[in-house]
C-alpha cells in the first residue's frame, strides 16, 4: 500500500478515498506521509481520506486563525495553537486533521507536551474547518468530543457546539460568548483582501477592545 500511496498525486481541491484501511495501516501511512505536507487526512472506521487544499483555502484558514489568536491575546487568555495536528483515538477507530485548532480551557493540561494521546489527553477546545471542498467530518469531531467546531464555507461562519454528544448550530461561540463572531469574522476576512492582513488585524483588535468596554 505504501508504494501505491507514494504514487498518488492529489490535485489541489481534490480528494482520494482508500477503503478497508486498518488502524495499523493508518498509523503507518501517517508516518510515511510525514508531518510537513499540504495534504489533510481523515480516518473513519476503515475509510481513509486524503485531501489537498486549494490556495484560497489556506489563505482563509490563516486569516481566520490570526483573528482568533488576536482575540485570545486581547482577552489575555493563555492558549496553544496546534494547527493541523493529527488527532486520533484507536478505540473509536477515528482520526482527523483540522485546518486549525486551539487549546484554550485545556491549555494548561497539555502545556509542554510534544505529542498528544486523546485516550488520556483532552481534545482541543476549538477546531476550525475551511470547507472550500466540503470535507468536514462532523461525526469524527463528535466522537473525539471536540466542544466547539467552526465551519467556514461560502463566506459564512457556522458555529457548532457539542451538546449531548451531537453538534448543534449556535448563534454564539462557547469560547467567546460576548462577541458576534458569526457576523464579524467573515467581515474582517473579506476586509483583509483589500486592506491587507496587518491593517485588518489592527482594526479587529480595536473592535475587540470596544466590545470589552461595553
Amino acid at each position: 500500500m505504501l508504494l501505491e500511496l507514494k504514487r498518488i498525486q492529489v490535485p489541489p481541491g481534490q480528494r482520494v478515498l482508500l477503503k478497508d484501511v486498518t488502524w495499523q495501516e493508518f498509523k503507518t501511512i501517517l508516518e510515511d506521509l510525514g508531518e510537513h505536507r499540504a495534504a489533510r487526512i481523515a480516518y473513519d472506521s476503515g475509510i481513509l481520506e486524503i485531501m489537498a487544499p486549494l490556495p484560497e483555502h489556506e489563505y482563509d484558514k490563516e486569516i481566520i486563525s490570526d483573528l482568533v489568536k488576536a482575540l485570545l491575546e486581547e482577552l489575555d487568555i493563555e492558549f496553544r495553537c496546534l494547527g493541523s495536528t493529527t488527532f486520533k483515538n484507536q478505540a473509536m477507530a477515528q482520526g482527523i486533521e483540522p485546518d486549525q485548532c486551539f487549546y484554550i480551557q485545556h491549555e494548561s493540561k497539555i502545556r509542554g507536551k510534544k505529542r498528544l494521546d486523546l485516550t488520556v489527553d483532552p481534545p482541543p477546545n476549538l477546531a476550525l474547518e475551511v470547507d472550500i471542498t466540503s470535507r468536514t467530518h462532523l461525526n469524527i469531531y463528535q466522537a473525539l468530543k471536540v466542544p466547539e467546531l467552526w465551519r467556514f464555507e461560502k463566506g459564512k461562519l457556522q458555529i457548532n457546539i457539542l451538546q449531548n454528544g451531537i453538534y448543534v448550530e449556535s448563534q454564539e461561540s462557547l469560547n467567546f460568548p460576548r462577541f458576534a463572531l458569526r457576523e464579524v469574522i467573515p467581515q474582517y476576512l473579506e476586509r483583509s483582501t483589500t486592506a491587507g492582513r496587518n491593517a485588518t488585524l489592527k482594526a479587529f483588535r480595536l473592535w475587540v477592545r470596544q466590545q470589552m468596554q461595553q
